[in-house]
């Protein structure tokens, strides 16, 4: 098994742990000081992972996050930067929310990074689930938030995310690019009948790619660069994978995903559906290879300290913030009423822990959750670790040296 550390980057000093100073600050997420302090820790955490032996750091793309929680507003850029200080971690964004991009300057954009850190980029692809921000920059395509809820607005989401991807794929793998889309009302090149009066046309008909022009000197097609450093292109990974229909595109894909459903008994059925989706794409994976799985960590020296450290912390920030958007659900037992929403008083470490979302306690307890889950998915080839409740709430020296506890204690127990 390989080991991920997950972030969603929140600025130190914002919500409940230190709500005086988020308030002072507000909105915290434009206070300039305050972010640079967020680039510090991202950038010290990173190239600890790097230097302790994690395999990969991932982070979360989101936008408009005034509040100073999940303030990682474009994770290509910041991996750009982190590429640079780092030397053998692979990094990925989970994920780049394509309905918030064109698909070529993303296929652009993801070459770059992919030649900055030389192969060591996973793209990590998603559809984005927040109204606030999703609504406003996939206008162009007529897309809102995805609701995995079968509306027709998130079928909309589900038909742009891969109209997108499939065109970025078209961009790498293609020498040159002609394509017209319905579904996004997109051509290229723009008009679709050929570009006239190109200035360069003796230039481009002797050194660019073949194709481009056309006897009458036309643009007719492009070529978009560079090709990604990787052949084809990255390998592709998606958060989070719940619904079934995502799961079976991601298989037909051959997109690694990553999912967090801490519900007993459905990772496993995620996994199997997962597999038998590849096998009839002629893909034999045994159950659990090329699938991911994340889980919040809480780690201390002892269980009692890890409950002392990330027990309220933890509890307030994700009832408060990740509730609304519907994560307490995950925390639905069988003895709760099935027609009363999960109260924010049952979001705590206990009721976490109870479900499986959360692995809290002594490296001896966060290895058990491990076993226990290999056990239901036996060949699981990527842990997670889902940051929630650690950087920007806790000090970062304590994030590290927990970090560091994990991979002295946790991770030769599982590698491959």
């Amino acid at each position: 098994m390989k080991f991920a550390i997950f972030m969603n980057p929140q600025i130190p000093g914002s919500g409940f742990a230190a709500e005086d100073n988020a308030l002072a600050r507000r909105p915290i997420g434009r206070d300039v000081e305050s972010y640079q302090r967020l680039l510090h820790e991202v950038r010290e955490i990173a190239v600890h992972a790097d230097r302790i032996g994690f395999d990969a750091l991932m982070l979360t793309e989101h936008h408009f996050h005034s509040e100073g929680f999940e303030s990682s507003v474009n994770p290509l850029m910041v991996l750009a930067d982190l590429a640079a200080r780092t030397e053998r971690i692979l990094l990925a964004p989970l994920g780049l929310v394509l309905p918030a991009w064109d698909p070529i300057r993303a296929a652009e954009d993801v070459a770059l990074l992919d030649h900055f850190c030389r192969g060591r980029l996973r793209l990590g692809i998603a559809r984005g689930y927040q109204s606030r921000w999703a609504n406003v920059l996939g206008q162009r395509w007529r897309s809102q938030a995805a609701r995995s809820d079968g509306s027709a607005s998130d079928d909309r989401n589900f038909d742009v995310f891969g109209e997108l991807l499939k065109i970025m794929k078209l961009a790498w793998t293609e020498e040159s690019l002609r394509y017209r889309s319905d579904v996004l009302d997109y051509e290229v090149p723009s008009p679709y009948s050929g570009i006239e009066g190109w200035p360069a046309r003796d230039w481009t008909a002797r050194f660019g790619a073949p194709g481009e022009l056309d006897e009458e000197g036309r643009i007719r097609r492009v070529s978009v660069i560079p090709r990604p450093y990787q052949d084809p292109y990255p390998e592709l990974w998606q958060p989070f994978t719940i619904s079934d229909r995502s799961v079976r595109r991601a298989a037909s894909e051959d997109i690694v995903p990553w999912m967090f459903t801490p519900i007993p008994g459905e990772h496993r059925k995620k996994a199997e559906l997962y597999r038998a989706e590849a096998a009839a794409h002629g893909r034999d994976y045994r159950l659990g290879e090329h699938t991911g799985i994340l889980k919040i960590v809480g780690m201390a020296e002892t269980r009692e300290q890890a409950i002392a450290t990330y027990g309220s912390k933890m509890q307030k920030d994700f009832a408060s913030f990740f509730g609304p958007f519907g994560y307490l659900e995950v925390l639905r037992t069988r003895e709760d009423d099935s027609a009363v929403p999960i109260s924010p008083q049952k979001g705590d470490f206990r009721r976490m822990a109870e479900v499986q979302m959360a692995l809290i306690g002594g490296p001896d307890d966060v290895k058990r959750g491990i076993e226990a889950m290999l056990t239901e998915i036996p060949d699981l080839e990527w842990f997670g670790l889902f940051m929630q409740g650690q950087q920007g709430v806790l000090p970062l020296d304590t994030v590290k040296r927990n970090l560091e506890m994990f991979a002295r204690e946790v991770i030769p127990e599982f590698r491959d």
